[in-house]
């Protein structure tokens, strides 16, 4: 009889397929007497499958009920699979669990949908540069939508950690270094996978489970390395790092991934006041905490216990779902009996899982995200293209753009100049790409693009020529490898990101690249890092130009060909040497799929740059951690002042970044007026208004991200000397003017004292508007009355 009626309840599922929302929302105790009577009918031993996630190797069509994992997912022993690509597959798995355990419980498919699915956007570093929370939203949509066409219900992003530390390679997944734009940008994005209204999220079937990332602290590991440990003061942690969680939880992310690194101590995944007193207790979270790849087992390398012993932990410390380690299958049955782990405890972790796969409408249809038809109509299509071109334009950071022949300008020069800039370029003559990544079409993606179609998206040689055709004559010469070094180099390419190193001599290639040089009217020089020189495991010690790259681009500068550095970079690197002497420089990060196109749209002036820096740039590796946001000292260096014996600054370099955070040029200019506040004080209930007028003083039209920052001039702890509380980017017409306001509240005056509580203290703040971190005017505000 149960038999008839699952058969039965499969073909009602299956006729579901394609329905673009799920059934009427149904109510908490709907849910919870569902769960209630699903867990009554669970053994200990599916209690503890739910619990469990291994990944899945390469399961072919056809093959699955011969895969390693089959049989677990036959006997109830699987919660969920990652990095399954394909809904055929996806749907062959899904089937196994529905059809063939006792309890017919479907299967979560994860991924890492990190910068989108087969339609790329750029890395979300290069994403965080448009300041553009509606392009960034959505990005995420997109993603979600392609992703489950192929068959994926949850996404391992965002990552919203905060780093300052440019060594770290996974800069080039988060968002930078400020946690108010951090925390905007979370938002963001959960709201583009799951739904924006949080009464109405994960309904539709193309609508994704986010999970936010990586709980917490990841960006802070000591010296840049990764899965390296961090220590500070809560202070610290609340008041520089910890919102962009809080603001994802407050978006509805539905579950929260563990991160590898330690805190006071306890490694993340064993750390119940940061999982359960914080997450939950402060924050009110209610989804589901994954561990990230082998975090439990990495416990016992932390040198916390054996496998029984780290497994109990993590489950006691508020962990639901074990990424890979099998910690759970494999020890939490022992734990019971021995009295190490409360039968409620495994009860609350199993009902969070079923909770999930309940909000995701599993239970109502198991086949939602495997309608077969989808993929063809929903992925890779012209539309979504287009979208990510454009996004991927607005990504990108102008450095510097002086005449070609005109003496170096310093990075923040706003000094006039009587020749033209060399970009945007004419359409007309030979344009030379010379460089390493000048014709690699693997790379574009950036790191993080497991879903892409690494060899269908065009090569920045590629993408121009096609662009050019009949206008510019578009050649190219590889000019050097990425790296002298070729293990290094083979380091830096792996997963089929190789640029097929070329066995020619230094001398051979730089040959080959003079003689295109000399043939050309302008030479793009498309340098940098491969995709792979950052992202997870790809730490540097040295951020400049790779050696042979930097002999290219010396070679290049002296034939007197006006050159632009496209830079590709998935980091912050430095520069002095380039900002010295090369005449324009665009960072393009690591666009996506349609970058070629963007970095063409932008180089020849169809597109206007806009992108703002999110992480600092500094002069030397020396000066690291650099961030705009950072503390006085009681014996600062004066402002304008390189050095000071007894004051807080280096012999050898002056305390200043080569880019300050919130940094990019434009093809035009723009001016600000002075601060204009509603009123000079601020009481208890009230707000200000603090408005300026911003002018295109320039010939182009163009958009500009104009930044609020605040300082706190006196408080009960020390403050930053400046950060960030808001900003708008708004396009204006050359020539044209508007009124930008901000509204200013106590909640924006808000921070953490040193007994964590959230507290406005009255005082004196200015209050500073413009269009970078330094740039900037300012007022004064005084703040009358505190909590």
């Amino acid at each position: 009889m149960k038999a008839i009626f699952k058969k039965a309840s499969l073909l009602l599922m299956g006729a579901l397929i394609g329905i673009a929302s799920a059934q009427a929302q149904k109510s908490p105790q709907d849910m919870d007497r569902f769960i209630d009577a699903l867990m009554k009918k669970m053994t200990v031993e599916e209690k503890i499958g739910q619990l469990n996630l291994p990944v899945t190797g390469d399961i072919t069509t056809g093959q699955a009920k011969s895969s390693d994992v089959a049989q677990k997912i036959e006997k109830g022993l699987v919660g969920g699979l990652f990095n399954l690509k394909g809904v055929d597959r996806i749907l062959e798995v899904q089937k196994l669990a529905v059809e063939k355990s006792r309890l017919g419980i479907p299967l979560l498919f994860g991924m890492d949908v990190i910068h989108g699915y087969e339609t790329i956007f750029p890395i979300p570093l290069g994403l965080s540069c448009t300041w553009d929370m509606a392009a960034i939203e959505k990005s995420a949509r997109i993603a979600a939508i392609e992703a489950s066409a192929d068959g994926i219900s949850w996404t391992f992003s965002p990552m919203v950690d905060i780093s300052r530390d440019p060594r770290w390679g996974r800069v080039s997944e988060g968002s930078g270094e400020d946690p108010f734009l951090g925390g905007a940008i979370a938002q963001a994005m959960v709201y583009g996978y799951q739904g924006a209204n949080l009464q109405d999220q994960l309904h539709r079937n193309d609508e994704i489970m986010a999970c936010v990332k990586h709980f917490a602290l990841y960006g802070a590991g000591e010296a840049g390395r990764d899965y390296n440990t961090v220590d500070m003061s809560r202070n610290r942690m609340f008041n520089e790092f910890m919102y962009p969680y809080e603001a994802a939880v407050e978006a509805g992310v539905g579950s929260v991934m563990a991160s590898f690194n330690e805190i006071d101590g306890i490694p993340a995944t064993g750390n119940k006041w940061l999982l359960s007193d914080l997450l939950r207790g402060q924050w009110g979270f209610e989804g589901f905490v994954v561990t990230d790849f082998t975090g439990i087992s990495e416990m016992i390398e932390h040198g916390i216990g054996d496998l029984q012993t780290v497994s109990a932990l993590a489950l006691n410390a508020g962990v639901d779902m074990d990424m890979v380690s099998e910690g759970f299958v494999g020890t939490l049955m022992k734990s019971i009996k021995e009295g190490k782990v409360r039968m409620g405890t495994l009860n609350t972790a199993c009902r969070r899982i079923l909770e999930a796969k309940y909000k995701l409408g599993l239970f109502d249809n198991p086949y939602k995200y495997c309608d077969v038809n989808r993929p063809k109509r929903d992925i890779f299509t012209k539309e979504h293209r287009d979208a990510a071109r454009k996004i991927a334009g607005e990504s990108f950071v102008l450095l510097k753009n002086a005449p070609a022949t005109a003496q170096p300008l310093a990075a923040h020069s706003s000094s006039p100049v009587t020749a033209s800039p060399v970009l945007p370029l004419k359409k007309q003559g030979t344009v030379a790409v010379i460089g390493p990544l000048g014709n690699t079409r693997s790379n574009m993606p950036g790191t993080w693009s497991v879903a892409a179609r690494l060899n269908d998206y065009p090569s920045l040689y590629e993408g121009l020529k096609e662009m050019m055709a009949g206008k510019v004559n578009i050649t190219y010469a590889k000019g050097s490898n990425l790296i002298g070094d070729a293990a290094y180099e083979e380091r830096a390419t792996m997963f089929g990101r190789s640029l097929n190193r070329d066995n020619r001599t230094d001398q051979e290639l730089l040959d080959e690249a003079l003689k295109v040089a000399a043939g050309a009217d302008v030479i793009v020089a498309a340098l940098g890092e491969s995709s792979e020189m950052s992202g997870e495991s790809s730490s540097r010690t040295e951020l400049g130009l790779p050696d042979v790259q930097h002999t290219l681009l010396e070679a290049l500068l002296k034939t007197g060909k006006p050159v632009v550095l496209t830079l590709f970079t998935g980091r912050p690197l430095t520069l002095n040497w380039e900002q010295e002497h090369v005449p324009a420089i665009l960072n393009v990060w690591f666009g996506g799929s349609e970058a070629a196109y963007a970095i063409g749209d932008v180089l020849f002036g169809d597109v206007n740059p806009s992108g703002k820096l999110t992480m600092t740039f500094p002069k030397n590796v020396g000066q690291i951690p650099l961030f705009y946001n950072h503390k006085n000292t009681g014996r600062p260096l004066a402002a304008g002042k390189w050095f000071e014996k007894f004051r807080s600054n280096y012999l050898d370099v002056d305390n200043e970044p080569l880019y300050p955070f919130g940094y990019g040029l434009s093809y035009t200019t723009f001016q600000y007026s002075d601060i204009a506040l509603s009123t000079p004080t601020l009481g208890k209930d009230g707000s200000v208004t603090a408005v300026v007028t911003v002018t295109n003083t320039g010939k182009h039209d163009g958009a500009e991200v104009v930044q609020l920052y605040i300082r706190d001039l006196v408080g009960s702890i020390t403050r930053p000397v400046r950060e960030l509380k808001g900003f708008n980017k708004i396009f204006l017409r050359a020539g044209e003017s508007k009124t930008v306001s901000f509204t200013i509240t106590r909640d924006l005056l808000r921070f953490y004292d040193y007994n964590l509580n959230y507290v406005a203290e009255p005082g004196d703040f200015d209050i500073m508007i413009g269009g970078n971190s330094q740039a900037v005017k300012t007022a004064k505000l005084t703040l009358t009355i505190d909590n």
